[in-house]
């Protein structure tokens, strides 16, 4: 069973989807997300207190800045905007794909877990995370 979630973001920053998930998983099996792009990724992160989220994007933003910084001057790929070979990287750290188990159509998460997509760039976006559920 497969389906293609679409998320809109507006900025850096994590964006929870766990309900759409929750909502369209059935069955007992394993749920493969892969995000279709390479300047955000995918995480399953505490959804309780947002602060966890903030204090993440700005840990990533401080690790790998855009290439304003001074720090970032030997990047060489640089015409499609200052936060985007910064968003390549991140992605390049961080997960594209995650497998969570579903047992009895449930998302077998933590109690604090959450789905995220962790969008790296600054414009808005339209996301797409493929579902597969075996």
């Amino acid at each position: 069973m497969q389906t293609v979630f679409e998320i809109s973001t507006t900025g850096p920053g994590l964006y929870e989807f766990t309900p759409q998930v929750a909502d369209w998983v059935e069955g007992t099996g394993l749920l493969t997300l892969f995000i279709q792009h390479t300047s955000a990724s995918l995480l399953i992160q505490e959804n309780a207190d947002p602060e966890v989220q903030t204090d993440l994007t700005a840990f990533f933003h401080r690790l790998v800045p855009p290439t304003t910084d001074p720090s970032m001057s030997y990047l060489t790929h640089t015409y499609e905007g200052p936060d985007d070979m910064p968003a390549h990287i991140k992605a390049a750290m961080l997960p594209v794909s995650l497998s969570i188990p579903v047992t009895r159509g449930r998302l077998a998460l933590g109690t604090w877990q959450g789905i995220y997509l962790f969008e790296h760039r600054n414009a808005p976006h339209r996301r797409k995370v493929v579902a597969d559920l075996r």
